[in-house]
């Protein structure tokens, strides 16, 4: 695909009405394709996880090969998957820590799927506190129909009755390896007991990974040997066995002995896409460190640290807190890191320690308008990046639900800028209604706390802060991105 390809709506879930405000539990705070594409799995803030399965049939028959008149094939024609709803499950509820007098909500924060089995799909889903196995099976259930015959007519002449009811159908009784039975009432009428194949998706908890954070989870990532996966707070990284609920083992513990001399915190982390004993994490410093665990058994000391050495004007108030890192992803040659900070979208090359190799600005022409941002919690909003699978293409969201779409090494810092819609009169999403979640430790980094005001500040202000795009993903093998604003999930291709 080139860059220039036009981006068009797909599909949309969850549309609201153009005037029907958006419930807080609606909202969506996570999504992660899987390996294959082939389904998408959607948490809310309620703890409840959707999964969006890949329709199979459309696709199919554009892209099977067709021979011409001449005798010579065509390529196949590609087109972009399209999803349907297939299940949904709750996670996570809500819960209480007795001890530190600490409500946990069961919002979803992050989503892993990890290796298919025999059919099963197991995914890994994260609250504040809490990570779970979850397996999603598909099995076929017969429901049996009883329908009531009138004694009058023969066994005979009902069992011809019952197909013609069935849309006409002539096959036998025994289709599939099942048949029709006939049974007598016990006041002397008779009743059809007719089998009904279904295809029903059981949801169940494999195991439950707890007790092991002291601090709201923000990241987990799958390692690629398929038997562990990471999970991260402000301040520790553990790593897991998936077979292992009850044992983990701590890498990497930022927590100092005095919690006032607490300068960052952990804000994501992700293993290496296909190097076993390889990791990055983020800080709110604005700093990537690798870690190889061949190391030691605490990954205390890093193998490099990205850090853009770059001045950007003079420091102030503002800078450390639109510095810090919220999302950050590997691309697929293990070489590239895509970080979004509030400001900037960065792409990064390991093997480049000093600055990033290319910056995108996002929010720039808000810099002026830092200070109103700070007044109504909009600076502490935390946007998801995601990239391509198979070139360097990534995307980030913004303000006034705009995705911004952008190509490295084509010239073009500007990239792509899509509002996300379907209908131009829609209301905004009331999305913001619960402000964001200041994290304590990220306030005793940066040497502050403050409660924060109400005030009527957007007006001043040329982008809707109440509509964002915080929550994307990129299919990993078609050019579709799937993001969403509040309750709504929407899906566009190029």
């Amino acid at each position: 695909m080139t860059f220039g390809s036009e981006w068009k709506f797909s599909q949309v879930f969850g549309e609201q009405n153009p005037h029907e405000d958006v419930q807080d539990c609606d909202i969506i705070s996570a999504m992660e394709f899987d390996k294959n594409g082939d389904n998408l799995a959607v948490g809310d803030q309620a703890g409840r996880v959707m999964i969006f399965e890949r329709h199979a049939g459309k696709e199919d028959l554009f892209e099977c090969s067709s021979r011409s008149d001449s005798g010579q094939f065509n390529l196949p024609q590609k087109q972009h998957p399209e999803f349907e709803y297939k299940t949904e499950f709750q996670s996570h509820e809500s819960e209480f820590d007795y001890l530190k007098s600490v409500e946990i909500e069961e919002k979803i924060n992050k989503i892993r799927w990890c290796t298919k089995l025999n059919r099963s799909l197991f995914l890994l889903t994260a609250n504040d506190r809490t990570i779970k196995l979850w397996k999603i099976k598909e099995q076929k259930v017969k429901k049996v129909k009883q329908m009531d015959i009138n004694s009058s007519v023969t066994s005979e002449n009902s069992l011809l009755a019952d197909r013609s009811y069935m849309s006409g159908q002539s096959e036998s009784s025994h289709v599939n390896g099942y048949s029709l039975e006939w049974t007598n009432k016990m006041n002397g009428t008779s009743s059809s007991h007719l089998a009904d194949i279904t295809n029903v998706d059981y949801t169940r908890s494999r195991k439950v990974y707890a007790n092991a954070h002291d601090f709201n989870i923000n990241s987990i990532s799958n390692n690629s040997d398929g038997e562990t996966f990471l999970s991260g707070d402000d301040l520790r990284i553990n790593v897991w066995n998936l077979e292992v609920r009850d044992q983990c083992f701590n890498i990497i513990d930022m927590k100092p002995k005095d919690m006032e001399d607490l300068t960052e915190v952990i804000t994501s982390a992700e293993f290496h896409p296909f190097h076993c004993n390889l990791l990055a994490y983020s800080s709110s410093r604005g700093f990537i460190r690798l870690v190889d665990m061949r190391m030691s058994a605490i990954c205390d000391h890093n193998v490099k640290i990205l850090q853009d050495g770059r001045s950007h004007g003079s420091k102030t108030f503002f800078s450390e807190i639109i510095a810090s890192i919220s999302d950050m992803k590997y691309a697929m040659d293990g070489r590239h890191i895509l970080s979004r900070d509030y400001m900037t979208l960065k792409l990064w090359d390991t093997h480049m320690e000093s600055s990033p190799v290319a910056t995108y600005k996002i929010h720039e022409h808000l810099r002026p308008k830092l200070p109103k941002l700070y007044t109504n919690d909009a600076i502490f909003d935390k946007f998801d990046c995601c990239l391509n699978g198979n070139e360097l293409q990534f995307a980030t969201g913004s303000y006034s639900n705009h995705l911004r779409v952008f190509s490295f090494g084509t010239g073009n810092e500007n990239g792509i800028t899509l509002e996300v819609k379907k209908e131009s009169n829609r209301k905004p999403t009331s999305q913001t209604t619960s402000r964001p979640r200041r994290s304590s430790l990220s306030n005793l980094a940066r040497g502050f706390y403050r409660q924060g005001q109400d005030h009527d500040s957007e007006n001043e202000i040329s982008c809707n802060l109440k509509s964002k795009l915080l929550h994307l993903a990129w299919h990993p093998t078609h050019n579709l991105i799937a993001c969403s604003s509040g309750s709504s999930l929407f899906m566009y291709h190029a």
